[in-house]
């Protein structure tokens, strides 16, 4: 099965994209990638008993 991809538009601070920048650089991955892998981890932390509500 594919996965149906929609597009995100962000807006960041300055200094935030700076952050994100840096981190492209120093890791080689895409910005795109970064994004994705972070938002996947805050799917696991809500899942997690520690985090009800």
């Amino acid at each position: 099965m594919q996965m149906v991809k929609v597009n995100l538009n962000v807006r960041v601070e300055q200094s935030e994209m700076k952050i994100l920048e840096q981190y492209v650089e120093q890791t080689g991955r895409t910005k795109t990638d970064i994004i994705r892998e972070y938002i996947r981890t805050l799917n696991v932390h809500s899942l997690s008993p520690n985090n009800a509500d």
